[in-house]
């Protein structure tokens, strides 16, 4: 990224990270990172990370561009000994480094923690696995969806009568991400308080756990009980506690309504015109209502089908009823108030032509959201970006 790009009011302005990670997690906490005003260099083996090999697929060089924006793209064979020799030049002078790699792999390059904080004490080293670093599955495979397999996400998700599903997002994956760039502004401050550069790992099972606490409790509070709860839930709430809570139809798709408490259930019923339903004692309150969840979906699914999704979401939200319409993907990229806020931005990609990208969600304020540069061509910066390290390394030589 050049220099003309870094916004001195950033909060993580003036710090180098070196970026060695690939795929979703690690690319999204640097990119968390560089949105803030860091100097994210991507390091990727000739012919690129994976991520943008998929590029020939399709559509599938747009999550490379969304994620690797505002870096600079250096290519380096850590397989030989003159790309070690370049990273580590990088390396003595960055804030931090960042991997993802499987376990292993960093010590039998020599670039594993031990290596990179001999060279450069200040260094605070990053990494991201699927399960940990020191538990009994640290060789396990870490992919989003095994992750998602063995986290409890997959158990959950989909209805009671069918096979598990998958998550449709990387949740895994970028619940790891969130948490690693966590990780490393949190040691970024430690170490201006104390000088001392911390180790910080992220594991993407540990990542997820606390999202599956409605489901956990509903486990937790019949684990006593000869029949267990349903393992999916499908749309409902997770803890089959809430009702409505459900997805439900219109003439056109579908619209999410959720009541929490007896009041929103009132309101819910006003806007129904239905108000003989006030005085039916099996929706007196929430635990009644919980009980008979199927008549309640389908009262008020009979009611939002006679509806679009849109007219359905103007009448219940001017009766202060919570809901919202269940958008596709393509009307999400042109949500208004996304793009009204930055959050979504268009953007002519040298290479992608015009798409759409997302800003950082975090906000500082204050500070003007950075400038989202695109995605750099494999290996457009190297000679750049080595010659000003080694300039700089020959200064310190002389001074």
């Amino acid at each position: 990224m050049s220099d003309d790009m870094t916004d001195m009011h950033q909060p993580l302005a003036g710090i180098t990270v070196i970026d060695l990670s690939q795929i979703y997690n690690g690319p999204y906490a640097t990119f968390l990172m560089a949105a803030a005003g860091a100097r994210v260099i991507k390091i990727e083996p000739p012919g690129g990370e994976p991520l943008r090999r998929r590029g020939v697929v399709g559509g599938a060089a747009l999550p490379f561009a969304m994620l690797n924006g505002n870096k600079d793209s250096v290519v380096l064979d850590l397989k030989t000994a003159e790309g070690l020799a370049a990273l580590k030049s990088l390396v003595a002078d960055a804030d931090v480094m960042v991997e993802n790699f499987a376990p292993g792999t960093t010590a039998k390059l020599g670039i594993d923690a031990d290596a990179m904080q001999a060279l450069n004490p200040r260094l605070i080293y990053a990494s991201s696995t699927g399960f940990g670093v020191d538990g009994p599955y640290r060789t396990y495979p870490a992919m989003d969806l095994t992750v998602q397999a063995m986290s409890g996400v997959m158990s959950i998700t989909g209805f009671p009568d069918r096979p598990p599903v998958k998550a449709g997002p990387a949740l895994c994956d970028f619940f790891a991400g969130i948490h690693l760039y966590g990780a490393i502004a949190t040691a970024l401050l430690d170490r201006e308080r104390t000088g001392v550069a911390r180790r910080v790992s992220v594991a993407m099972q540990d990542a997820v756990y606390a999202s599956l606490s409605s489901s956990l409790g509903m486990v937790w509070g019949t684990r006593d009980e000869a029949t267990p709860p349903p393992p999916r839930t499908g749309n409902r709430h997770g803890g089959m506690a809430e009702s409505p809570y459900n997805v439900y139809p219109t003439s056109d798709g579908w619209i999410a309504i959720i009541c929490v408490g007896d009041k929103q259930w009132q309101k819910l019923c006003h806007v129904m015109e239905r108000p003989e339903l006030l005085e039916d004692p099996r929706f007196a309150s929430l635990k009644e209502r919980v009980a008979v969840m199927d008549t309640v979906d389908a009262i008020v699914g009979g009611w939002t089908a006679r509806f679009t999704k849109e007219e359905a979401f103007g009448q219940l939200m001017a009766g202060g009823v919570p809901c919202a319409p269940v958008r596709t993907l393509s009307e999400v990229m042109e949500d208004e108030n996304m793009h009204a806020r930055g959050s979504l931005q268009y953007q002519d990609h040298p290479e992608l032509g015009r798409i759409v990208v997302q800003h950082s969600p975090l906000r500082y304020e204050g500070t003007p959201l950075a400038e989202l540069e695109p995605s750099h061509e494999l290996g457009a910066d190297t000679g750049r970006v080595l010659a000003e390290f080694a300039a700089a390394a020959a200064q310190r030589k002389l001074s």
